[in-house]
């Protein structure tokens, strides 16, 4: 079974960090947006307000962004990826021209001050950590700055819109701390879906892995089918050679041993299609019971007693489809308590008329308090690990506990106390799921 290290191993390898890189169409298409916005705004105000404002200006920082877009859609193909690098050095410069056409319509008088904050945003949704403080460092200075300039907010002539300082700190104020909150919390959630979407797409691979090695036994009865005519023309000839060399001592020695290991051959092959026809039944369909036996044998030569407690009678127990998700799931669970346990696991199975439950404790250390709510959260360490023992409750634990759910399962995670030391897992299916699901 693959091991925890390997599982988180095996993310890296497959997704790596490109997971956290945008598009450059994405980039394009948002700056002309932004182009288009801010064109529209000028135009209105200039236009249609007719409120005093440097338009050429204004117009010629709205060109620069347009001509940078230009640019990079002629020089690079709309799939490319960007480096962090490249992609602060782009968001970098969306935030300058945005705050060169707020310093010279008024700064924070401006009522589109806030869409200072949309680089940041962008940033923090999208890219490593260090590159997206270093641009809000950056957007705090240009906030700063905008406090500071002599252009008034365009107005009507005849009125004079005085901003008075306390004002000016409290937007400043506003801004900065919902640049923060809002970048911090879009850092959160992108990281998180992040997360799990690696850790599912991970979920998938195992389960792919498991679904194919319980098919290996219908792979062998396919290769003894189509093996089986050419084997036997082989023996056809072996016969032949035989009857018509027997008595030559140059040959008759290596014909014999043609012909016994071409009957060899058969015989092996007779088994294997013997095995898959007459067991087939039993390999597809599987008692609870066996299925208990089958999840915990691997893990029983590793010094830790794995006692088992049938707390109903094997008569009428359930029969289900072979399940590699239950499988993967139980044996991992299992795998975790003899990693964390200091001498015994217990599984307790029972089963009813509704319900069919297996329940695995340990008598390790247990769960600490804080991370019982948060169990089952991919790449997180839900216990310490013991001195002897390696590894950390994580993906490895997510995945189990997301391939159980998907057959209906009902997983719950506790402490033994105050009966005894160590962790307990509870997983519970309705009957009718576990003997009807495929």
């Amino acid at each position: 079974m693959m091991s925890i290290a390997d599982k988180s191993s095996l993310r890296h390898a497959q997704f790596g960090d490109s997971s956290r890189r945008i598009r450059l169409q994405t980039f394009v298409r948002l700056r002309w947006l932004a182009v288009a916005g801010q064109t529209v705004t000028v135009l209105i105000v200039w236009r249609l307000l007719d409120f005093p404002l440097p338009l050429i200006e204004a117009l010629l920082l709205i060109a620069a962004l347009a001509a940078a877009n230009l640019f990079l859609s002629y020089r690079f193909s709309p799939t490319h990826r960007l480096e962090p690098t490249a992609a602060f050095a782009l968001l970098g410069f969306d935030l300058l021209q945005m705050a060169g056409l707020l310093f010279i319509t008024g700064g924070l008088a401006n009522p589109f001050a806030p869409l200072i904050c949309v680089p940041v945003i962008i940033s923090f949704a999208s890219q490593p950590l260090l590159p997206s403080l270093a641009l809000l460092a950056l957007a705090i200075v240009c906030t700063t700055a905008l406090a500071f300039t002599p252009y008034s907010v365009p107005w009507y002539p005849d009125h004079a819109l005085a901003v008075e300082p306390v004002m000016q700190v409290g937007v400043w104020c506003a801004i900065a701390s919902m640049m923060s909150f809002a970048a911090f919390y879009a850092y959160r959630v992108s990281h998180e879906a992040t997360q799990l979407a690696d850790a599912l797409a991970a979920t998938e691979l195992v389960l792919e892995r498991e679904k194919h090695l319980s098919q290996l036994d219908g792979l062998a009865a396919a290769a003894a089918h189509e093996l089986g005519t050419p084997l036997a023309t082989i023996t056809v000839v072996a016969k032949e050679m035989q009857r018509e060399l027997g008595n030559d001592e140059r040959y008759a020695e290596d014909v014999a041993l043609l012909r016994s290991q071409s009957e060899r051959c058969r015989d092996i092959l007779r088994r294997l299609t013997s095995l898959s026809t007459d067991n087939e039944e039993h390999m597809r369909r599987l008692p609870l019971s066996s299925l208990i036996e089958e999840v915990t044998a691997p893990h029983r030569q590793f010094g830790i007693e794995i006692k088992l407690i049938e707390a109903s009678s094997r008569h009428g127990e359930p029969v289900g489809n072979r399940n590699a998700g239950i499988l993967y799931g139980l044996g991992n669970l299992i795998e975790n308590a003899v990693d964390y346990a200091h001498s015994t696991v217990t599984l307790t199975v029972e089963h009813g008329a509704e319900i069919v439950a297996v329940t695995i404790e340990d008598d390790g250390q247990g769960f600490a308090p804080d991370v019982l709510l948060r169990i089952g959260e991919p790449y997180m360490s839900s216990r310490p690990a013991s001195q002897d023992r390696a590894g950390g409750l994580g993906l490895g634990l997510f995945i189990a506990k997301t391939l159980l759910e998907r057959s209906g399962a009902i997983l719950s995670f506790s402490n033994r106390q105050p009966e005894g030391s160590g962790a307990r897992v509870r997983i519970e299916w309705p009957r009718w799921r576990m003997e009807t699901d495929q």
